[in-house]
């Protein structure tokens, strides 16, 4: 037997329990795991240890010396590596190739969201990814919340490959965080709160887009999009077939964005 508050418990007893119990979800189907916030935090984690490797290839260049009067950081290895970029001619003097999504290199849309320039630009999307991501993770759980936060983030990678210049490049988790904006705008209507704390964060945000200089709109945007489209999915699917629901509109969204980057291939490539 094993001693419990009150009492007793007997081992077979409490086994027999768990294994008929079923266990306690969010009101979106989720899993109650993401009260603790681990996946906030391990997501915070991969941007960090990103921008340490960013600062290691690229010196102090990784740091400051970019936009903004100097305060961003300038261009890396790293960021040349893995930031959103249609096509461009680079590389060392003498042995420079043909790089970008419309040549083959597609893993630039998901590598893109998780690198930065500088240690400031690094430090805003963090600051706004532990803001909102908690409260959304502890809504939807941790592998909803992964979900909704990769595919706001490709998604407004797409909209900066569909829309910039070919030669563009642009990163940073801000296409994953305005999704997560988004989202919570359409978490707190499916749950009939005021959507007063969120919104003039949205306002104000779209607006910064809009007037600071070296921002992807189309990437704030397009995760804007994506991020509240998502939502929707999970929010609205019916109880009944809510995890069928909530996995088949997540793959057609998923589908369509590699819809739309086959189409802009096609167009650079013509």
């Amino acid at each position: 037997m094993n001693e419990a508050s009150v009492g007793h418990q007997c081992p077979e007893c409490v086994a027999q329990g768990r294994r008929t119990q079923r266990p306690a979800r969010t009101a979106f189907g989720g899993s109650v795991a993401g009260r603790a916030g681990t996946a906030t935090r391990v997501l915070i984690g991969v941007n960090v240890l990103m921008m340490v490797a960013s600062i290691i290839s690229g010196g102090s260049s990784a740091v400051a010396g970019g936009g903004w009067g100097g305060l961003l950081g300038g261009s890396t290895p790293l960021t040349e590596w893995g930031a959103v970029l249609g096509e461009a001619l680079y590389g060392p003097v003498g042995d420079m190739s043909v790089h970008g999504i419309a040549h083959g290199e597609w893993y630039r849309l998901f590598t893109a969201m998780f690198i930065h320039y500088g240690v400031l630009h690094l430090l805003m999307n963090m600051y706004a990814l532990w803001f909102l991501g908690r409260d959304i993770e502890r809504e939807l759980g941790p592998l909803r919340f992964v979900g909704l936060y990769l595919l706001a983030g490709l998604g407004g990678n797409v909209a900066a490959y569909l829309f910039s210049a070919p030669n563009a490049m642009t990163a940073g988790a801000s296409t994953a965080v305005f999704g997560l904006m988004s989202a919570i705008f359409v978490l707190l209507k499916r749950l009939n709160l005021s959507i007063a704390p969120i919104l003039p964060v949205i306002v104000i945000n779209v607006i910064f887009t809009f007037v600071a200089s070296n921002i992807s709109v189309a990437g704030h945007l397009g995760g804007l999009a994506v991020g509240g489209a998502v939502a929707a999915v999970l929010a609205y699917a019916p109880r009944e077939r809510r995890n069928l629901v909530q996995g088949a509109g997540c793959a057609g969204i998923f589908l369509v964005l590699v819809a739309l980057t086959i189409y802009r291939t096609g167009v650079l490539l013509s």
